[in-house]
């Protein structure tokens, strides 16, 4: 058994912090590096693909609308056209950087809203696939199975790499469960390690209403700006050592 482990990472602006990047990378295999749109700079992304490439961790374009003010969580009715653009945009701009320290964008992941829009949405969802293709069209895009963006990117011919949430709720129908209503987030680091488990090792995660939900994946998400982040992506990995799991990028 393996699993990777992956993380938001690069999600401050200016002089503002969010999480703690380098004690993140020491515990995951993947990075999910914000690109400019929903969070990060030019600064923050340079430095954290640096310190990415010195851990040998694999980087991933975390593209997303062009949202600032809403952390990239609000839904944004922008044109296909507009949003190939922007998420080339994106990831020339995450890429150039990695090229300065001597590692790639290995994966893509949307973020946040676009993440969940695209799931269902057609007309997004084939425009992040057309961006990617035209981008690099053996780059991989990580999300939830069972979604648009899976269907459209198999189509195409792209590699996809299906996702779980560790500290995130999950609808009876394997979706992920909207920030606005109750467990949408988890916060006890010793149950989010024993969900972990028992999907790696089952096949299985426990929905918020009590029900079993059949999920495999190839990364599971520990999220970066969550409270004790740090902590929880720690126990998880442990855990999960613990039962034999073996951690290391999905691209390996």
């Amino acid at each position: 058994m393996r699993i990777d482990l992956n993380s938001d990472l690069g999600e401050s602006f200016g002089s503002w912090s969010m999480g703690d990047d380098e004690a993140m990378l020491d515990v995951v295999t993947s990075a999910n590096v914000a690109c400019g749109f929903h969070a990060g700079d030019p600064l923050v992304m340079q430095r954290t693909v640096a310190a990415a490439g010195e851990r040998g961790v694999v980087v991933g374009a975390h593209v997303a609308y062009r949202d600032l003010a809403g952390f990239g969580r609000r839904f944004l009715d922008v044109a296909p056209h507009e949003l190939v653009a922007d998420v080339v945009y994106q990831l020339a701009a995450l890429d150039g950087m990695c090229r300065l320290a001597g590692t790639r964008v290995a994966y893509v992941k949307p973020h946040g809203a676009l993440y969940n829009t695209i799931v269902h949405h057609e007309a997004q969802a084939r425009a992040v696939v057309t961006a990617v293709k035209s981008y690099d069209d053996a780059l991989p895009i990580m999300g939830l199975p069972g979604s648009a963006v899976q269907r459209l990117a198999d189509e195409a011919g792209l590699p996809f790499v299906v996702e779980a949430f560790a500290d995130r709720g999950y609808q009876p129908d394997g979706t992920l469960t909207p920030r606005s209503q109750p467990g949408a987030v988890l916060h006890d680091a010793d149950a989010v390690a024993a969900r972990m488990v028992r999907l790696v090792t089952e096949g299985v995660v426990e929905a918020v209403d009590g029900s079993d939900v059949r999920l495999s994946a190839d990364s599971v998400c520990t999220h970066g700006d969550s409270p004790g982040a740090v902590h929880m992506a720690r126990a998880t990995r442990t855990a999960l050592e613990a039962a034999g799991v073996e951690i290391r990028p999905f691209l390996r």
